[in-house]
């Protein structure tokens, strides 16, 4: 039906559409390492700056009278700062925690004594299973809700899920993780009540994994779901803004059906936002984490910081906030790499 010309006229229109290929400009590669570079080390500087810009030191926190290093007198307090090497001038600490940085040193914690590194590569596996699986959620959920409700906008079903989601959305993220546990964990029964894994259980391959799954399920839920709001909304947005397209009405004209022309002509055009906003996603991961972390009991990286901010340890903070700062700013750069290739359009 149509023949030949009629599916290169489809193809043809298809290239002039918001997404299709094209020739632009790359963007060098040694001016977007040097942007990386400068990034970084911006990044780094207020890794340290950030956590000496709070009320109170380390040393208040740990000599404080109750806590399990109360120590009395000026005298202790100068052997505890020059011990941590607090004792100098900001100039000084920095240029000191510069040095440790180079040789891959993140410090020792003043809290706990322990390397900052083990610490955080021992909670460092948790927080990617939770952000890492709330990710892959969301843009899921995301995706599909996004799609079907931009193809009948306006419909019942638009309504429903756009209501439902912002409702979702504006719920306090400890609010909801609280209710889902008062109503699974504590009423049901079905999930537990905090924590990552069974202790005390013993469980074979598959039991562990079934163990750790309960354990994630509400945590990833929270977070998850919070963040495929964002998805959504871009996704029902690129879907609405190619309903009349020339394309598309092309394609009708030639007979081809709903399905085909919602997943590989509107669907795939509307993708590019998504593929941006799911590097931003990360950065609004980590953030909700931390509370997600706190209401659930869970020993990722989230909860650890939030210990690290009321003891005021400046080492845990500065290697924390490191890492992910990292893994958010090289994340970013990669989907704008991989951005630029599904659109090469996109002038540096």
């Amino acid at each position: 039906m149509g023949g030949e010309p009629g599916r290169k006229a489809l193809d043809a229109a298809l290239e002039d559409a918001p997404g299709a290929r094209g020739r632009a400009p790359r963007r060098r590669w040694p001016q977007a390492l040097g942007s990386y570079a400068l990034t970084l080390l911006a990044l780094v500087t207020l890794n340290f700056l950030l956590p000496r810009a709070m009320p109170g030191d380390p040393i208040e926190a740990l000599a404080a009278e109750g806590s399990g290093g109360f120590t009395f007198g000026e005298q202790s307090r100068q052997a505890l700062e020059e011990y941590y090497g607090l004792d100098g001038s900001l100039l000084e600490q920095y240029g000191s925690y510069l040095g440790r940085l180079a040789r891959g040193d993140l410090g020792r914690s003043i809290a706990t004594l322990a390397p900052v590194r083990d610490e955080i590569s021992r909670r460092l596996p948790w927080t990617i299973l939770l952000v890492g699986g709330s990710l892959l959620l969301a843009t899921g959920i995301g995706l599909l809700t996004g799609v079907h409700a931009g193809w009948r906008r306006d419909r019942p079903l638009d309504r429903t899920l756009l209501t439902v989601l912002l409702a979702v959305r504006e719920l306090p993220t400890f609010l909801l993780g609280s209710l889902l546990l008062f109503l699974f964990a504590v009423k049901l029964e079905w999930l537990p009540l905090a924590g990552a894994q069974d202790t005390f259980g013993s469980f074979g391959p598959v039991g562990k994994v079934v163990d750790i799954g309960r354990h994630l399920l509400l945590p990833l839920v929270v977070l998850g779901l919070g963040l495929a709001v964002g998805t959504y909304l871009v996704m029902r947005a690129g879907m609405v803004t190619q309903l009349g397209s020339d394309h598309l009405l092309l394609g009708q004209a030639k007979g081809l059906g709903q399905r085909r022309l919602k997943y590989r002509y509107a669907a795939r055009n509307a993708l590019l936002p998504v593929v941006s906003l799911a590097a931003l996603q990360l950065g609004f991961a980590i953030t909700g984490d931390v509370l997600v972390e706190r209401v659930f009991t869970y020993p990722g990286l989230g909860r650890l910081l939030f210990d690290s901010l009321t003891a005021r340890d400046y080492p845990v903070i500065q290697g924390v906030f490191l890492v992910v700062s990292v893994t958010v700013v090289t994340v970013n750069a990669l989907a704008d790499g991989l951005y630029r290739r599904l659109d090469p359009r996109t002038v540096a």
